[in-house]
């Protein structure tokens, strides 16, 4: 599973790069156009819908490596075992979270899904909505993924602990 953790990764690490680039493409150009006294509409609209994308992409990143939710200051007072336990109990959080966040992003999915950008109508919101589902989605993987290696760490203590 780890391997597969890792090809998904370097797919969000890419998307997110993709789309923090369109995004800063895009109101840089903004940015020009109005200094010169254009204007170009989708622009606006474009950079908001990347750096969605952008965030969602991070975010998810963030659960993979543990920097999105924990709690600092009472991991540094548990021990090694107690601390695992907490993993499991915050990542467990996190999978309940994300299967909200997942059934509610299909359903915003669903319903947005034929609306239109107001300034390049042949764009469809459902893309950008796309990005709920998929940032959850990822994020229970990430988790259900901390769970298993936190637990076949527990297992490797408490052997050391029985033999001992």
């Amino acid at each position: 599973m780890n391997k597969m953790i890792k090809a998904i990764e370097k797919v969000q690490i890419a998307a997110g790069i993709l789309f923090l680039v369109m995004f800063f493409l895009a109101t840089i150009l903004q940015i020009i156009t109005r200094y010169m006294g254009l204007s170009v509409l989708w622009t606006e609209e474009l950079a908001n819908y990347a750096f969605i994308w952008a965030i969602f992409m991070g975010a998810a990143l963030m659960v993979s490596h543990r920097e999105h939710f924990t709690f600092d200051m009472l991991k540094l007072k548990l021990s090694r075992k107690n601390n695992l336990y907490l993993n499991i109990f915050i990542d467990a959080l996190l999978v309940v979270f994300n299967l909200y966040i997942t059934i509610y992003g299909f359903q915003l999915l669903q319903h947005f899904w034929n609306y239109t950008w107001e300034t390049v109508p042949a764009f469809k919101m459902g893309f950008v909505w796309l990005s709920v589902p998929v940032m959850s989605i990822t994020m229970i993987l990430y988790s259900v993924n901390h769970i298993i290696n936190s637990i076949a760490s527990l297992k490797k203590l408490d052997g050391k602990e029985i033999s001992n």
